[in-house]
């Protein structure tokens, strides 16, 4: 491939532009065209976000600092805190704004488990804070990426929960013994015979977005780990039989993932890190030769209709997943 720039079709770049979608405009600006955050424009698309669009759709369905009421902040699955958290982050929310703050400081108390620092699935009735047996690794990785993107990098108890990855993530591969003791022996699906796919992912997501200078050694060698265990996996196919898919659904674009992940996910995060290794090849050839006639890529799969509030259309050209498209061709060719 000539460049990234040659699977552009007429008009996408102003397509991606058009202000009724701003985090795309600002995302679009910043990372494929290069422009200084700080210009009139720039400043502009990025003050929008808060003001159009989904962010402000998702903030106005909030009460008294959660949505759905206390307790079921992961289990009401996509309407719950821990989901529009999610979504806020991938949308490049304002964290310092007061009903966004008051949702993480929520998922802080309710959801972090207290002596070890990772994120749970319920919140425990005896002490506070998250349950020790529902700490599971793709929740800890989203809400790491999360709480990182809406302002709290510098906060101690973030800082617990990325010691938390780099302690106990798993990168195995199911060729060894699993080890045994708390937190593997408490959730077969997560801390099974197995390192669970999706958790490696959302862990690796989580660590990306640690400024290079503030990444301890623990935290790159954790990242190391989870480059080595995906390229293994060639992104999407079975490491101990590459002539297979692991997983059909993780050829279908879709976005946001909340904790399932896909092809294009994998491949922005790796090419973020700075990887070009030939076994990303395919996967990248196959996020390409999706683009459409008309140089845009479609929305293949959503949880539209679960949200709080529906994010573009399944079956059409979607800006999210084109950007994203752009973004890792951009970076993986440059």
């Amino acid at each position: 491939m000539a460049s990234w720039e040659s699977l552009l079709g007429p008009g996408t770049i102003d397509w991606l532009l058009e202000p009724e979608n701003p985090s795309v405009r600002y995302i679009t600006l910043t990372e494929l065209l290069d422009a200084d955050p700080s210009d009139a424009e720039t400043r502009r698309a990025r003050s929008e976000i808060m003001r159009k669009g989904v962010v402000p759709a998702i903030l106005e369905r909030q009460i008294d600092g959660a949505w759905n009421g206390p307790g079921r902040f992961y289990r009401d699955k996509y309407t719950g805190t821990v989901w529009q958290l999610i979504i806020l982050a991938e949308h490049l929310a304002e964290g310092a704004d007061s009903r966004i703050r008051a949702a993480c400081e929520y998922l802080l108390a309710a959801s972090q488990e207290p002596e070890a620092g990772g994120f749970s699935f319920d919140a425990s009735a005896r002490s506070g804070g998250g349950l020790p047996s529902g700490v599971v690794p793709c929740l800890t990785g989203n809400m790491v990426f999360s709480l990182i993107r809406l302002g709290y990098i510098a906060d101690a108890r973030l800082a617990r929960a990325v010691e938390w990855i780099a302690r106990y993530q798993r990168f195995d591969d199911g060729t060894d013994a699993p080890p045994a003791g708390p937190p593997y022996d408490r959730y077969e699906m997560c801390w099974g015979r197995h390192t669970c796919h999706m958790g490696v992912v959302k862990a690796l997501k989580a660590l990306a977005e640690i400024p290079q200078e503030r990444r301890t050694p623990e935290v790159e060698k954790t990242l190391h780990a989870g480059t080595d265990y995906l390229l293994a996996h060639h992104i999407f196919r079975k490491s101990h039989s590459l002539t297979e898919v692991a997983r059909p659904g993780w050829l279908r674009l879709q976005f946001p993932l909340m904790y399932q992940s896909d092809i294009l996910e994998v491949a922005l995060i790796l090419a973020g890190l700075g990887c070009r290794d030939e076994r990303m090849e395919e996967a990248v050839e196959k996020i390409a030769a999706k683009r459409g006639a008309d140089g845009r890529w479609s929305l293949e799969a959503t949880f539209n209709r679960r949200f709080q509030v529906d994010i573009e259309a399944k079956g059409k050209p979607s800006k999210w997943i084109t950007l994203r498209a752009l973004r890792l061709l951009k970076k993986f060719y440059a």
